[in-house]
């Protein structure tokens, strides 16, 4: 369900939308709108997110959750998702949905929405796999870090956790090139 503060085209027909965007009355916010006068916030982003997927299940991660948090000017599309490992879930758009291992921890509730946290976002770009993938996740994880929502030294330290999962010497050393003076 999507908040009060946003309006989809469940509300209007899209191009009424488009038209009062044109005018400068709405603003984008994902695939929803708003009126110019709403925040841009985190729970006004995740509430767009939420009613993309339409499934209360499906948890905002990756390069969405950093857009949700405010890394990101514009969210990835397809959206980045995941729900908790064994639920099994209709897909409603394109979005791209993971099965995860994910504790309560790793998760926070702007607006009511499930979102990775900065840090879970941040530990899960860098890990991914193949140099286009973490090309389209590098500036998303800088973003992170620029704005202040992760700590270079606390991903260092999750990192470290992690132990023996895939990916995590990768991780460091992409860490490492992000945070190269240049």
């Amino acid at each position: 369900m999507p908040s009060s503060r946003l309006l989809t085209t469940d509300d209007w027909p899209a191009a009424e939308l488009r038209a009062a965007t044109l005018a400068g009355e709405l603003v984008e916010v994902g695939a929803c709108w708003a009126s110019i006068a709403e925040p841009q916030d985190a729970g006004l982003r995740a509430a767009s997110f939420a009613w993309s997927t339409g499934d209360a299940r499906v948890i905002a991660a990756g390069r969405t959750a950093t857009w949700i948090w405010g890394a990101r000017s514009r969210p990835p599309l397809p959206h980045d998702a995941c729900v908790r490992a064994g639920q099994r879930i209709h897909r409603r758009g394109g979005e791209r949905i993971r099965e995860v291992a994910i504790t309560a921890e790793d998760l926070v509730h702007p607006g009511g929405v499930a979102v990775t946290t900065p840090v879970r976002a941040a530990l899960d770009l860098l890990r991914v796999h193949g140099q286009t993938a973490w090309d389209a996740s590098a500036d998303s994880v800088a973003g992170l870090i620029a704005i202040g929502a992760v700590e270079p030294p606390a991903l260092r330290h999750r990192l470290e956790l992690l132990g023996t999962v895939p990916m995590v010497r990768q991780a460091e050393r992409r860490l490492a090139e992000l945070l190269r003076p240049t």
